[in-house]
């Protein structure tokens, strides 16, 4: 089957996308901060150990992200003075509040990212996801005081209504379509709705887990990355996300190569450090949706 939720638009043919200030590219960092079913297997390490009942080894291992490596991405994207957009699973209001209170303090976006990880968004018929959706939205909101402009959807799993009960539900944006590296909006039955580009590449989870990289390697390819858009946004600007998953990259062998690579970045000029919901709210306001977000 074939999907009506965007037209194809090659880049070379857009009109060229001007940030503010000049920026050449628009920077937003992403902690997916997660929970995890004790009895459910989700992200592994160890694949041997994933069909038992408890998975011990690898739900310990998911584990340490909110006991510890959340608290080192704090101190990395402190130190250079980044505004995150956490990832985030409703069911992490509900059992580690200690992070909710740090990252309101620093200002944080939240948007959401399903109950949890180990609930993917695919099989629920179209009343249960639209509960699912404002039960999350709802919850968010009630923990950080603001409710969720944006959507990552767990896995980003999403059933064929999805786009449109976010639409329905007052989400702005939507980043699971890693397509592009511009917004651009879907079609959906009502309201309007933007994709703000995430990267499955520019991501731990696919260097660490998927290729067996090195920590080395990921700061590798968030600098080759960012230098390549870089050089793009000379004549239309990119948009460039950077995943993160603390139970991953917020080990200490792993987490000074983010730093540096962070560095890198910081060093350039006409860079524009945001989060999802800042770039929504630009493009929106110098590109208003010419369909009005209707389906075609």
């Amino acid at each position: 089957m074939e999907h009506s939720r965007y037209d194809y638009s090659p880049i070379t043919d857009r009109e060229p996308l001007r940030f503010p200030n000049g920026a050449r590219i628009a920077v937003w960092v992403i902690p997916n901060i997660e929970h995890f079913h004790f009895d459910k297997p989700s992200t592994s390490i160890a694949p041997f150990t994933m069909s038992m009942v408890p998975d011990v080894l690898n739900y310990a291992w998911r584990d340490y992200g909110v006991r510890v490596g959340i608290w080192r991405i704090i101190d990395v994207l402190e130190r250079h003075g980044i505004r995150a957009t956490v990832a985030l699973n409703s069911d992490v209001c509900i059992h580690y509040p200690p992070i909710i209170d740090a990252t309101r303090a620093l200002g944080w976006e939240h948007m959401g990212h399903g109950r949890n990880n180990s609930e993917l968004i695919h099989h629920q018929s179209e009343s249960d996801e639209r509960a699912l959706i404002e039960d999350v939205l709802q919850t968010i909101e009630q923990a950080t005081g603001e409710r969720p402009k944006g959507w990552l959807s767990p896995m980003l799993t999403e059933s064929l209504n999805t786009p449109d009960l976010l639409a329905e539900a007052g989400v702005e944006y939507l980043a699971d379509w890693a397509n592009d590296e511009q917004p651009y909006y879907f079609n959906v039955r009502q309201n309007t709705l933007l994709s703000v580009p995430y990267s499955i590449e520019i991501n731990d989870i696919s260097v660490f887990l998927d290729n067996r990289g090195t920590a080395e390697d990921f700061q590798t390819r968030i600098v080759d990355q960012f230098d390549a858009l870089y050089e793009d946004g000379k004549v239309s600007g990119r948009v460039m996300a950077i995943g993160l998953h603390p139970f991953l990259i917020g080990h200490g062998f792993r987490c000074k190569y983010l730093d540096r690579a962070l560095a890198h970045i910081r060093s350039r000029k006409d860079v524009w450090f945001a989060t999802g919901g800042e770039i929504s709210d630009w493009y929106r306001e110098s590109n208003p949706d010419p369909k009005n977000g209707k389906l075609a």
